[in-house]
């Protein structure tokens, strides 16, 4: 396995992080998953490059994009949403 720490947008709280970890935590082939608010950087063990791109989509479908990548109102928005639900368990 190979560890990576992706910096992504729109993580503002530890209601994200917990949408975060849990959705990347059932990921085939990703583990370790550690969140550091503070900085917005995604860190998680990965067996090879189709779980890391199955990672970077599950994180970009959930609102929050690589740093670099088109963040819309639209990902805003999904961002908002985890972050909500992410709160409530």
């Amino acid at each position: 396995m190979r560890t990576i720490s992706i910096v992504v947008q729109n993580l503002k709280c530890s209601g994200c992080a917990s949408t975060i970890e849990n959705k990347l935590n059932h990921l085939f082939n990703i583990a370790n998953v550690d969140i550091d608010v503070e900085n917005s950087i995604v860190m998680f063990d990965y067996a090879d490059e189709l779980a890391l791109l199955d990672a970077k989509e599950t994180l970009k479908i959930l609102g929050y994009p690589e740093a670099g990548e088109v963040n819309s109102f639209g990902t805003k928005a999904k961002s908002f949403m985890s972050c909500a639900m992410g709160k409530m368990s």
